[in-house]
């Protein structure tokens, strides 16, 4: 007979969470002011968590034989909730907002917490179910591309088939990650009119470049060409052609610029003439169904036997045949009643290592042109990090993989060994399958920022827009990262390595695009640090279902 006493024992080590003595372990979280250590004993670790097990394996101790790791992307009050359960086993979310419940299940899924992440994982499906639709886009970024969250994957996947809408015309639709968008667009099963798949993906590709004039009918030829190379993994799995006529003309035409010339004419030839061959391929339309939901049965009466007589032959029966009853299958149309979005609470982006808010301010002002420079708190625009060299590697090819697609982003770069900080603004999509094209814009610049022994920032447009930027060929992007100009702003390492070898420049030339040099030498450099961000205009978030 076993006497099991968990109670006491979760009792114990929650004690040892409070005890500072002998700890072996400091574990820094969050960022810049809300930064906080919490102290942790080895063993316990190693024994609870895959994830703390593996990565204290690899890190040193220092002169106390204490080892410290580090996770900014955590915040204070969530690790604490973390670090409990892993001492006591306890984990309490009563009286806990659904925005933060659903942050704890992903960092308990980052730190292999394998019990807490299933379990508040059902604990949506089954309680929160109205949470999960309102914040699609949320929800779906973050679970998408993980092993894990399978009932959470089928939960959407099912709305995705029968509900599609909920997704489409959610507040937080413009924000869905590209690669989950584009693996709803390849559903046969969308349960969406295609003109309307269509006027998603537009809505979609503009949100992603907030620089596009309002207008469409106001768009430069560049404007068209910035969202074709964001949609160019979406366009492709529009079905053109099971678009009707009218349709084509009022809502496909305005944008007929974004579709390849081949594509268009037979788009057109095929609303024409449908019978007539065509050389684009052409998808299968999607299958529109109703809503799988509850049936009614209807019973066909069974018909009584009747007895026909002739007086030349014996009596025959002939039975009318029993019909078998049909099912037919009535909808059942959900509630009309919508729940009130509970409002997530904004997520602020981990900022940069090289730039400050004044400097953001500054940029801001020269995106819109303007001849003074924005307030802190009037700041038009959110820099949202793409890419950070010390974090995501240094590599070449590593910024054409990051960026590919997005259009209106900052490149800072800090010089090495100096207080240098020097970038460029692309308002167009970097795109990384070229075969090596000088772009043409207006809107671009380069610059240099004070900072330190820096005292007065610099700013350079764009002179001669014929080749304002260059974008490398596949064979070239092992070596060159982005180039504005005539190389005024260039990153290049022929060691795959922006720190290494110093094939950074900033020409002084004859030759140049751009109206001022951003740097009083020309001599090559390294990066200490770089970062790419993408200018997003701010907004009010609506979360409404219409």
């Amino acid at each position: 007979m076993n006497f099991k006493f968990f109670d006491k024992l979760s009792q114990d080590f929650s004690g040892l969470f409070n005890d500072k003595k002998e700890y072996n372990v400091v574990i820094e979280v969050d960022k810049e002011r809300n930064k906080k250590s919490f102290t942790a004993h080895s063993v316990v670790l190693r024994y609870r968590s895959p994830y703390f097990d593996k990565e204290l394996e690899n890190i040193p101790t220092n002169e106390n034989h204490i080892k410290t790791i580090i996770k900014p992307n955590i915040s204070a009050p969530l690790f604490e909730i973390l670090l409990k359960y892993i001492y006591g086993g306890i984990i309490n979310i009563e009286d806990t907002d659904t925005k933060t419940i659903y942050e704890l299940m992903i960092n308990a899924k980052e730190l292999e917490l394998k019990e807490i992440s299933r379990k508040l994982e059902s604990y949506f499906i089954e309680s929160k179910d109205s949470w999960l639709r309102t914040h699609f886009s949320l929800v779906y970024h973050s679970i998408f591309d993980s092993d894990e969250f399978k009932n959470l994957k089928n939960f959407y996947n099912d709305i995705i088939v029968k509900c599609p809408n909920l997704i489409f015309d959610s507040g937080d639709f413009t924000s869905l990650q590209e690669t989950a968008l584009v693996s709803i667009l390849k559903r046969d099963d969308l349960n969406v009119e295609e003109i309307k798949i269509w006027d998603y993906v537009i809505k979609w590709g503009i949100a992603q470049n907030p620089t596009l004039p309002t207008d469409s009918k106001e768009w430069s030829k560049e404007n068209f060409e910035t969202l074709k190379i964001t949609l160019q993994r979406c366009l492709p799995l529009i079905r053109y052609f099971h678009i009707s006529g009218d349709d084509i003309l009022e809502k496909v035409k305005p944008y007929k610029k974004i579709l390849e010339k081949q594509l268009w004419g037979d788009i057109i030839q095929h609303s024409i003439s449908p019978n007539k061959p065509i050389t684009s391929l052409v998808l299968q339309a999607r299958i529109i169904s109703n809503r799988e939901l509850p049936s009614n049965p209807i019973s066909t009466p069974e018909l009584p036997s009747r007895t026909i007589s002739t007086p030349e032959f014996p009596s025959t029966t002939f039975s009318t045949p029993e019909l078998p009853s049909r099912t037919i299958s009535i909808p059942e149309f959900p509630s009309r009643s919508i729940p009130t979005p509970e409002l997530p609470s904004r997520v602020i982006d981990p900022f940069s290592t090289i730039i400050n808010k004044d400097h953001v301010a500054e940029l801001s002002s020269w995106i819109d042109r303007k001849s003074t420079t924005y307030s802190l708190a009037n700041i038009p625009y959110e820099f949202q990090l793409i890419l950070r060299g010390s974090r995501d590697g240094f590599h070449p090819k590593t910024f054409w993989n990051m960026c590919n697609g997005h259009a209106g982003t900052i490149v800072v770069a800090k010089v090495a060994g100096t207080d240098e900080i020097v970038g460029g603004y692309n308002p167009l999509a970097w795109c990384n399958s070229t075969e090596g094209i000088r772009m043409i814009t207006n809107d671009s610049f380069i610059f240099s920022l004070k900072n330190g022994n820096i005292q007065n920032s610099v700013l350079s447009r764009v002179i001669n827009s014929n080749g304002a930027l260059y974008y490398s060929d596949s064979n070239e992007q092992n070596i060159n990262g982005p180039t504005f100009g005539s190389c005024e702003f260039m990153m290049k390492s022929k060691v795959s390595d922006f720190t290494q070898d110093k094939r950074c420049w900033c020409a002084i030339t004859t030759l140049a695009k751009y109206e001022n040099p951003i740097r009083t030498t020309s001599d090559d450099f390294s990066v200490y640090d770089y970062e790419v961000f993408k200018i997003i205009k701010k907004q009010i978030p609506n979360c409404t279902i219409k």
